[in-house]
Parts: C-alpha cells; sequence; structure tokens
C-alpha cells in the first residue's frame, strides 16, 4: 500500500533560481524568497525544478539550493520536495539518495528526457529509483512538452501498486482522460497533482491533490489560497481567484518558462532578471504584454 503522507496536499512552489548578473547563486535572495514563500501559506517548496533551471546547474550548486531551503523550511514547518530526476537512471539514483540524506522530505523525479524510453524503460527506471531508496517518498514529474516521452496512466498505475514509496504524480500532461484514469484507479493514499497552474481547477474538481506551481513564485498568496478554497470545496471563491489570475498563469508560459515569471519578479522588485543559457530574458513585446497583466492585478 501507498505510504500515507497527509502533508502531500495543497499548493507547492516550483522555486525560481535567482542569479547574480555574473551567473552565481543569490544565496541572500533565494533564501528570502523561501521565507516569502511560507509567510503567504504556501507549505510544499520545490527546488531544483524545470522553473529552478537546475538542468544548467552542477552538482554542487544543486545541492546548495536544496540546502537552503531545507535550512529556512525545517524551522517553519514546510516540506521539501527536492527535484533529483535526469535522464540518467544511475545518476538519478545517486543523487535522490545525497538529497536524502541533506533532509528533504520527498523527491520529484522527472520521466527521462531524450531518450524517449518505451513503456517498459520507464517502468524499469522508475522501479530501479524507488528499490534504491525504499521508504523515501517519490514523486514522478510527467511533462512530455519538455521530455519528449509521456508516462503512461498504465506504468504510472502500475508503479504506484507496486512501490509503496511512489506516492505522487505532478500530471503535465494536458491530457485530462489520462490523468482521470489515474485519479479514478489509482492506490489509497497515492496523491495527483497539476503539474499547470491553469488546469489546477478543473483538475482538482476530478479529485486531484493540489498544485506544483509556477505562477505562485509571483503571487504565492492567492495561487495558495485558490487552491486550497478548491479543496475545501469553496468553488465560488476558488473559480473567482482562478479568473483573476488566469492571464498571469497562462502569461508564465507565452516563452519558455521561467524567462517570463522572472520578468515579473524583477517588476515587482524581488530578484534581477537572470537567467542561465540557453535561456535568455523575454522579448519587449512579452513585456508590454506582462506589464499589462501587473497592472491589471494592481
Amino acid at each position: 500500500m501507498t505510504i500515507r503522507i497527509d502533508w502531500l496536499r495543497g499548493c507547492g512552489t516550483a522555486l525560481v533560481t535567482p542569479f547574480h548578473k555574473d551567473g552565481s547563486i543569490d544565496d541572500e535572495c533565494f533564501k528570502s524568497l523561501v521565507e516569502r514563500q511560507i509567510k503567504n501559506g504556501v507549505k510544499i517548496l520545490i527546488p531544483c525544478g524545470t522553473t529552478g533551471e537546475s538542468v544548467t546547474m552542477s552538482e554542487s550548486e544543486r545541492f546548495h539550493i536544496i540546502r537552503m531551503t531545507v535550512e529556512v523550511a525545517k524551522g517553519k514547518k514546510a516540506k521539501v520536495i527536492a527535484g533529483t530526476g535526469s535522464n540518467n537512471t544511475a545518476a538519478t539514483i545517486d543523487f535522490t539518495r545525497k538529497a536524502r540524506e541533506l533532509g528533504v522530505d520527498a523527491a520529484l523525479v522527472v520521466a527521462p528526457y531524450y531518450n524517449k524510453p518505451t513503456q517498459d524503460g520507464m517502468f524499469a527506471h522508475f522501479s530501479e529509483i524507488a528499490k534504491s531508496v525504499k521508504k523515501f517518498p517519490l514523486m514522478f514529474y510527467n511533462v512530455p512538452g519538455r521530455t519528449a516521452s509521456n508516462i503512461s496512466a498504465e506504468t504510472t498505475l502500475k508503479l504506484a501498486e507496486k512501490f509503496e514509496n511512489i506516492v505522487a504524480t505532478k500530471e503535465a500532461s494536458g491530457n485530462f482522460s489520462q490523468i482521470m484514469e489515474i485519479i479514478a484507479r489509482r492506490p489509497k493514499f497515492f496523491k495527483v497533482f497539476s503539474g499547470d497552474d491553469a488546469t489546477t481547477l478543473p483538475l482538482i474538481s476530478v479529485g486531484a491533490d493540489g498544485l506544483i506551481s509556477v505562477c505562485s513564485n509571483e503571487i504565492p498568496k492567492e495561487t495558495s489560497r485558490m487552491v486550497e478554497n478548491a479543496l475545501k470545496g469553496a468553488w465560488t471563491s476558488a473559480r473567482k481567484i482562478h479568473y483573476q489570475i488566469l492571464d498571469l498563469m497562462e502569461a508564465n508560459f507565452i516563452e519558455a518558462s521561467p524567462a517570463p515569471c522572472k520578468f515579473v519578479m524583477k517588476e515587482i522588485g524581488l530578484l534581477e532578471e537572470n537567467l542561465r543559457l540557453p535561456l535568455v530574458p523575454v522579448t519587449e513585446p512579452t513585456r508590454k504584454k506582462l506589464r499589462e497583466i501587473l497592472k491589471d492585478l494592481k
């Protein structure tokens, strides 16, 4: 049976990584951003995911980010799910074990990218990881738009049934039929999270358990409140917030994330707009669009 994890519910933030102009990590800014998340109602923090530009970081930098997140979160009783996945099974196992030693509460493991494994390959990949970190909670991250490979509902469910420490999936496939099949057939205590801000409300309405968000980097209070209201069945309130922030949720993906999000955060004084190549700052038409959205949001 899937390990029961009561805290695994609600709004989690896929944290951005602030950089100095020279490309180095801005430690003080990062810690202040984590503090801001917790202060505004976010209780699940996800460092070193896509939004954190983890693929452009060295292993030591990723450990540094995870360590800082844990240090801030532990004193505030927030939970940390570290991004540990890659397209190399052995490397993912090694990194996941090391992240566990740093005190994280769970790991977010993305589907292998570039390799394009079959479903049998997916099953073997995640099986080896689950066996290597017994009792340690793992969340899949299914994002075919970035990985070029999909974790099917059948594969997700087979893995969830076989391994008690495979406890959740972050679904960013956009395939509602697939996601609803997982929700309908999942084992008890297995959680399903939206991996796309704009689809969160409809997915919670059919049984999803929360959101791993980009938008909550910018507006954590509003995003977490929308999710909590939906989970409580306060649909009128949740729907009102959803439509208030929908333009921003969608605009965060006008260009490659997290570039739009970092521009917005720069505009509201949270960080410097620095990204690591091959990502670059957003274009002028996108800046104009985002400024208009911010003006409407006041």
